[in-house]
């Protein structure tokens, strides 16, 4: 009988921020699948899920996602991957694939799931929904993302100034994520629309390493991937 895949949704930072049958499939998984680091340092979720049990206690299986654009590279790490998964689930052993925020939301689970579906259709997965990082910046910020009939997007930021300014200038609220690569030319966009006190930027949200930023102090600044823009008009 084959395994279960699982995709649980671990929170945005804070442990606490874990749902019930996130935490109770964690105890049940005999195996926990996270995004690995290559210089082997602990990847996000795996910090996030540290309190919960000792790593003795279960198969820790540490996966690499490659960080390129060559298509024959990304194929062939995908399928290791992925086949690497379908090992255990083969031996009938549920894997729960731990991930921050949400797995259906800007998630590599997403990646391992359809790819899964695409190989071993048998396999049953079950997604486990979480709380993103989108939701608790809007807490830690004190700000609504939407009210009424008022219009939120939630956009990957890019080089793209024209395509940033009318994602603002259409919607009453805007999330930017991605956006420490871009961060200069999205102060442009806000200034250009005298909007720049209407940003708040906050990095890796609800952890213990959270940081919220001054829009108007980061000209120029080197911030860390788990960074977020919240635009609210």
């Amino acid at each position: 009988m084959l395994g279960t895949l699982y995709g649980l949704g671990v929170g945005p930072g804070d442990p606490e921020l874990i749902t019930v049958k996130a935490y109770r499939k964690l105890k049940e998984s005999p195996v926990i699948a996270y995004p690995k680091k290559q210089r082997g340092s602990k990847s996000y979720a795996q910090r996030i899920i540290d309190s919960y049990f000792h790593p003795s206690e279960k198969e820790m299986l540490g996966l690499v996602f490659p960080m390129t654009k060559d298509a024959a590279t990304l194929e062939r790490k995908w399928g290791e991957t992925v086949e690497s998964v379908w090992e255990r689930l083969n031996e009938g052993k549920d894997v729960a694939f731990v991930t921050e925020g949400d797995p259906l939301l800007y998630s590599t689970f997403i990646h391992i799931m359809r790819l899964m579906q695409e190989r071993h259709p048998d396999v049953p997965i079950e997604v486990v929904p979480g709380i993103s990082s989108i939701n608790g910046a809007a807490a830690r910020l004190g700000i609504p993302l939407a009210d009424g009939d008022e219009h939120v997007a939630i956009i990957p930021a890019r080089d793209d100034y024209e395509t940033m300014k009318k994602m603002i200038e259409d919607n009453d609220c805007v999330i930017f994520i991605k956006v420490a690569k871009v961060i200069d030319l999205m102060l442009m966009v806000l200034r250009d629309l005298d909007l720049l006190h209407k940003a708040s930027v906050v990095t890796k949200v609800t952890s213990d390493e959270e940081i919220i930023w001054k829009a108007d102090e980061l000209e120029g600044a080197d911030l860390e991937y788990l960074t977020l823009m919240v635009v609210r008009k």
